[in-house]
């Protein structure tokens, strides 16, 4: 049962996202920018590529090549890498954090089922930071899933550190969800809801929301600055992959399924399934 203190366990939903790769021009500056503006540490490195995350977890893989051509925010691709906070204590204490350090904001956003602030690393990709509200917050009397744009009360939410500092990316933080750029929001809804499977919790203008075990989403895409858009251009920087942690093992075999009636390439491998979207973005699901 829903009480006003049940927060969403992510790791309950049938889809989480895992890790999510970019590709990046100046691999030194912005992985620099990641561990200093949201403390994540490094997990592994090797030549041209870090993976960035908390504790042993991956969250963010930096690729890196000179030679990419700079990412166009009308092409395809990333909106923003929405990186979620366990708590809203959590949340406050970052925004105490980059209002010392002095890392300009985009924006600032109560949706209803979270409160949210956006800003972009150094090469132009689109960061949210976010904490969720209890579950029972997000629904109205109908039972659908209430989202929203409201001004989000800063000075209350930072009344909810009590004086504690930050002290780092939490070690239970996570990529809560990845919002989209895509051509057609119709065309995402084939592919993300028909042939992955994931719901459509909630639609906004030019915009689809899709959720996996009742979240409000795991995925989103919109067309805002990227209507009727076709593939993104080799060769360019910004969102190469997304992977996707599915729990259930048979869940992939049915989406392979459905991705072979669809006569969309992949590639199967014993553990997962990896196939690109409309756009070219890579999927992989994992167990």
């Amino acid at each position: 049962m829903t009480t006003a203190n049940h927060f969403f366990d992510m790791n309950t939903a049938p889809m989480r996202i895992g890790a999510v790769r970019l590709k990046v021009r100046d691999l030194d500056a912005v992985s620099a920018f990641y561990q200093r503006v949201l403390g994540l540490v490094p997990v592994a490195t090797s030549e041209n590529r870090i993976t960035l995350g908390t504790g042993d977890t991956p969250l963010l893989e930096l690729q890196g090549d000179p030679g990419l051509s700079p990412l166009d925010p009308r092409q395809a691709g990333l909106f923003h890498t929405a990186f979620l906070m366990p708590t809203r204590s959590d949340l406050a204490r970052w925004v105490a954090h980059i209002a010392e350090a002095g890392v300009p904001l985009q924006g600032a956003s109560d949706h209803i089922v979270s409160e949210a602030l956006y800003l972009a690393d150094p090469e132009g990709n689109g960061i949210e930071v976010y904490a969720d509200r209890p579950v029972s917050a997000w629904h109205g009397e109908g039972g659908e899933i209430r989202m929203s744009t409201d001004p989000l009360d800063l000075q209350d939410l930072l009344q909810s550190a009590a004086g504690t500092e930050w002290s780092g990316f939490p070690d239970n933080g996570s990529i809560g969800h990845v919002h989209l750029q895509v051509g057609d929001t119709g065309e995402a809804d084939r592919f993300y809801r028909d042939v992955l499977g994931l719901d459509i919790a909630a639609s906004y203008p030019g915009a689809s929301f899709y959720g996996s075990g009742g979240y409000h989403h795991q995925l989103a895409g919109n067309i805002w600055n990227s209507r009727r858009t076709g593939k993104r251009p080799e060769g360019m920087a910004g969102l190469d992959s997304v992977e996707i942690v599915v729990q259930n093992a048979e869940d992939i075999t049915g989406i392979a399924a459905r991705v072979e009636s669809a006569g969309i390439a992949s590639t199967r491998n014993a553990d997962s399934l990896t196939l690109n979207d409309p756009w070219g973005t890579a999927i992989t699901l994992k167990t």
